[in-house]
Parts: C-alpha cells; sequence; structure tokens
C-alpha cells in the first residue's frame, strides 16, 4: 500500500537562543514566539512539527499542550523518553491531548543519551535500555486500545488498567502515531516490532535504501503483529533561490562553525550508532548523492545538523523525491533562522513536493483546546 508524504517542520524548544544558528534571542522564549511558529506552519502548508526533548529543556509535552491550545491544524510530533513517564500516566496524558486537539498528537519515542541522573532515571546498558522502551511502546499502545489491560513485565506492571478519555479514530488512525530513531540493531529490533514510522538521518540513498530493507526483513522475522511500518527522513534542507546561492550560504554556514568550535566538538562525547554513522560520511567527501553535505558533521553539527540537503527548491525537492522512491514518507525538515524558514521552505519547497508526490494537508479538526 503506497502512503501519502506527510511533512513537518522543527521547533527546536531552547531556552537558550542561537540553537544551530537561530536568530531568535534567549530572552524570546515564550508562548507568544512559539505560538508564531506553528501559526506561520499552518499559514505556509506544513502538518506540524517535532519538539525536541532533554533534560535542560522545557517540557516537551506542556509546551506541545500550549501550541495546541493556541492553534487549529498545528500537530505536534510530541518527543518524549520512557524515563520521565510510568506508562499509563502517559497514555493517559497523551489521550487526553489527543481527544481535546480531535486527533492531532504525534509521538516520537527518544531512547538516546541524556542526563539521566538529574531526574533519577538509570537504564543500564543499551539492551536494557531498549527492552525497556520495547515494552513502553507496547504496553502504551495497548492502554490506548484496549481496557481493563494487565500487563507483567520486566520493567513496567499494571493491572485492570483503562486509560480515560478513550481515543477516537479518525479514519484508520486508532491511536497517535508512534515515531522512533535508532541505527544499532537492539534499536532496529525495537522499531521492526513496535514503531509505527522509523525516523532515519540524513544519509545518502543507498544507505537509506539498505536500512528499508533490513527493517522490512527483520520485521517479517520477528513476526509484527501490527500495521507496516512506514519510514520517515529528519534532515537539514538549506534552501535558496538558486544553486550557487543555497552553496555559497551553506559553505558560509560551516566556516562560521569551523570558526565557533573547531574539528574537536564532532567528539564531545560517544556518540550513538545512528549519529556515528553520519559522523562518518564526510570521509566519503564533502557531498553525497547529489547534494547531500557532509562537511557540518566535522564541525560540531549534531542529529539533523550532521548531514544537510543543499540546493534551490528544485534541487532539494528532486533529492526529497528520490527518498520518496525508496519508501520514505514522513518527513521532519528544517534550517535556520527557524521562523523565516518556515515561509520560504513552505512556500517554495511545499508546492514542488506536492506536484511530485501526494501531500496529505492539514486535517480539519472538529475540536480544539480552548
Amino acid at each position: 500500500m503506497s502512503h501519502p508524504s506527510e511533512f513537518l517542520w522543527y521547533i527546536p524548544n531552547q531556552v537558550e537562543g542561537g540553537h544551530r544558528g537561530d536568530t531568535t534571542p534567549a530572552n524570546a522564549w515564550n508562548l507568544d514566539t512559539l505560538t508564531r511558529h506553528a501559526l506561520a506552519l499552518e499559514q505556509h502548508g506544513w502538518g506540524g512539527a517535532l519538539i525536541g526533548t532533554g533534560w535542560g529543556r522545557p517540557d516537551t509535552f506542556t509546551v506541545a499542550a500550549a501550541l495546541t491550545a493556541r492553534t487549529t491544524t498545528f500537530e505536534p510530533l510530541v518527543a518524549i523518553r520512557p524515563g520521565y513517564w510510568r506508562p499509563a500516566n502517559f497514555a493517559s496524558a497523551a489521550a487526553t491531548l489527543d481527544e481535546l486537539s480531535g486527533g492531532r498528537v504525534r509521538i516520537n519515542i527518544v531512547s538516546g543519551q541524556d542526563n539521566l541522573a538529574a531526574y533519577g532515571d538509570s537504564e543500564g546498558d543499551q539492551a536494557h535500555r531498549y527492552a525497556r522502551t520495547k515494552e513502553f511502546m507496547r504496553l502504551v499502545r495497548r492502554l490506548w486500545t484496549e481496557e481493563a489491560v494487565s500487563f507483567e513485565g520486566a520493567h513496567f506492571q499494571v493491572a485492570g488498567s483503562t486509560v480515560v478519555p478513550r481515543i477516537t479514530p479518525h479514519g484508520d488512525r486508532r491511536h497517535p502515531r508512534l515515531y522512533f530513531g535508532g541505527a544499532s540493531e537492539a534499536a532496529e529490533r525495537v522499531a521492526a516490532t513496535e514503531a509505527d514510522i522509523q525516523l532515519f538521518w540524513g544519509e545518502p540513498l543507498e544507505g537509506v535504501g539498505e536500512r528499508i530493507a533490513r527493517l522490512k526483513r527483520l520485521a517479517r522475522d520477528l513476526d509484527r503483529d501490527l500495521p507496516p511500518l512506514e519510514f520517515g527522513l529528519r534532515i537539514t534542507t538549506l534552501v535558496r533561490d538558486t544553486t550557487e546561492q543555497a552553496w555559497a550560504d551553506a559553505e558560509a554556514k560551516v566556516d562560521d562553525m569551523a570558526r565557533k568550535h573547531g574539528q574537536a566538538d564532532q567528539h564531545r562525547r560517544s556518540p550513538a550508532v545512528g549519529q556515528q554513522r553520519l559522523l562518518d560520511l564526510y570521509q566519503r567527501g564533502d557531498v553525497l548523492d547529489d547534494n547531500l553535505y557532509t562537511a557540518p558533521g566535522r564541525y560540531g553539527g549534531g542529529g539533523a545538523g550532521t548531514t544537510w540537503l543543499v540546493g534551490s527548491a528544485a534541487d532539494v525537492a528532486r533529492s526529497l523525491r528520490n527518498y520518496r522512491d525508496l519508501g520514505v514518507t514522513h518527513f521532519v525538515l528544517s534550517d535556520t533562522p527557524y521562523l523565516a524558514e518556515i515561509s520560504r521552505q513552505g512556500d517554495q519547497l511545499l508546492p514542488l513536493l506536492r506536484g511530485g508526490s501526494s501531500l496529505v494537508a492539514p486535517r480539519e479538526h472538529s475540536q480544539e483546546l480552548t
């Protein structure tokens, strides 16, 4: 079954200013500023935005609830960590926000590095961490779709648990979709059995194609009992009016990163498997495929800031369609300054992607928070 493509943006959720070169000052972090981003996303054709998480940042779920109350179609992709919540508490909170917003909630489950000691969490080794994540995802989905749930796992237990309110189905959507990332073998086994959407970082087409094939095989081998796994891409897209201007601006940004951080910044701590894959790409060349720029990874670029798709709107749309041809249907894009790029890329890039694939327009929702 072919799924239509969906396009989300990114809200950094940082009190400090300057995230990846953003121009919003630190003292401007407030509900009005965040709301301007969410409303601009609605106005320029985006379905919603990923809201980042991590200890030392504002609480992501609270931010998502506030923005949902201020908007009508904006869909928050709420990043959460199993260590922050008990599964039943989280299932109830998400079901409540989903029902109040008319079905606008999406969830990104994060199992990467964090300051665990600051909030009293302990994850153990990689096997322990992903075993806990697997239980969390399985139990949350059961709590959303079943009543009087009893579960006795190695990490979580509930008895006779029924989440209220019950989630209202919207078409074939029975509950908020669960996005998940991770490139290790342990992470991929969790994705293959528990995730609705596997998110990839900005790897070359060949690498993404190989991972899609491997995840599909894993899903079969592990007897996945959910609808087929879907795939997403989280990447920086640097779009300018011309190819030449885009590359000039990209190289200027990297030069600025080099001056501020230097090469040593990329190895501040031991990166996760997926991040290390990105950091290793620049050894193959500064530009891979047609316009995948790897140089940012040398100078402190992390996550979606490690590799960039660079070019005119036509160049970047062509590259994103190449990922679409591999089976990627969920795209989380961004560039800085975030607010200005919402409109630029919404107006220049999204129309080209609508022409080349079936874009899901933001749904009209029957309910809002008031």
